[in-house]
Parts: C-alpha cells; sequence; structure tokens
C-alpha cells in the first residue's frame, strides 16, 4: 500500500512556515513502515531537534484507479480516519535550504500516525467537517476542511494522474496551521468532530 501526502493545504499553515500557496497540490510520500497504529506510544528519534505535530484527515481509498476525473472521485473511497504527519522541523529546513527531498524528515518510521476508520457517511459534508488535536487536554490545532486550498476529491483526481490508487492506500489531505513540537510525556488526542480518533503518549 501506499501513503501519499498533501502539503501546504491549508492556507494559514503555509503562511505560517512561510511557503508560498501553492498553484497545484503538493505531493510527497512515506513509506508503510511509517505507519503508527493503535494508539501506541511516538518514540522521539534522535536524529533531530524538533518534531511537529500536524494532524489531518485521512481518507482510505477501495477501489483502483488511474486518471479519475473529479466528479467520480468520491467513488474511491468510503472510508475517513485521522492521522498526524510527524515532521522533523529542524531537517526539514535543512533539507529544503539544499534543494534537497524531504524523506528523512518527512518518511521516517513511526512518522505517520493513524486511527480507525469510519464510513464517510456518518458525517453530513467531508467539504465541512471541523478536526482538532488536543496535547496534554489543551487545544493545539484546529481545522474545518471548508478551509483546504484543494478539496478530498481535487486531490484524489489530481493525484490520479501521477500514481494507480490502489486498495488501502492511505491520503493524508494537509494540516490546518498551529503545528508545533512534541516532547516526551506529552498526551495527543485527536477528534473528528467530537468524536475521539486517537490518544497516545510520546515517550
Amino acid at each position: 500500500m501506499k501513503i501519499l501526502c498533501i502539503g501546504r493545504n491549508y492556507e494559514e499553515h503555509a503562511k505560517e512556515l512561510k511557503n508560498p500557496l501553492p498553484a497545484e497540490p503538493v505531493i510527497f510520500s512515506k513509506p508503510d513502515t511509517a505507519l503508527l497504529r493503535n494508539n501506541d506510544p511516538f518514540f522521539i528519534p534522535d536524529f533531530a531537534e524538533s518534531f511537529h505535530h500536524e494532524v489531518e484527515i485521512v481518507v482510505r481509498i477501495n477501489r483502483l484507479g488511474k486518471n479519475i476525473e473529479e466528479q467520480f472521485a468520491n467513488r474511491y473511497y468510503d472510508e475517513i480516519g485521522l492521522g498526524i504527519d510527524f515532521t522533523a522541523r529542524d531537517l526539514q529546513d535543512k533539507l529544503k535550504s539544499k534543494g534537497l527531498p524531504w524523506e528523512k524528515c518527512k518518511a521516517f518510521d513511526s512518522s505517520a500516525v493513524i486511527s480507525n476508520f469510519v464510513s464517510k457517511e456518518k458525517f453530513q459534508d467531508l467539504n465541512n467537517l471541523n478536526f482538532h488535536l488536543d496535547i496534554n487536554g489543551e487545544i493545539r490545532q484546529k481545522g474545518n476542511t471548508r478551509d483546504m486550498i484543494f478539496n478530498i476529491d481535487q486531490l484524489i483526481s489530481h493525484v490520479s494522474k501521477y500514481f494507480t490508487l490502489k486498495i488501502g492506500d492511505f491520503i493524508y489531505t494537509g494540516t490546518p496551521s498551529g503545528v508545533g513540537p512534541v516532547k516526551i510525556g506529552d498526551r495527543l488526542q485527536g477528534y473528528i468532530e467530537e468524536e475521539n480518533f486517537f490518544d497516545f503518549q510520546v515517550k
């Protein structure tokens, strides 16, 4: 399976990292070894100094697709979940300054937290979906899918021009503003609307 991630998909997040707004979706990938499931703890690696949380709505692809038209994109997923794209921010800054790829700061082991998935039919409007991340009981990130630069169907259509989507692939749809570092002892809880989707510790 593939983990395809979208960068800079919320205007305020792009601004907080001083990045220009993209004219088309920014795509990067993670291997399956990046997945962190079942509320397992996130162990801070030793190859960087600052690891940032980026909470995201995640869709799971449920049928094979290539060059999918946007109007049909909703047929290619029937479940959503919540995830975190952990980022070694200081390492990313170094890589970006040299024009190098992001994999070492984005695709390392356990960098892709994923919740269980639920039917998308549970939610009235996927383009108006509230989600948030609490750390130690305080809201750190808060977003709504209406603020995406590219919505879910647009992302699926665009990504499928370059990558054949297969059953079980994940698309991380981008993070809102409010990203920041985690530290040992932090408790991270993620919510879609008011339903808890993950709850784990940083160690």
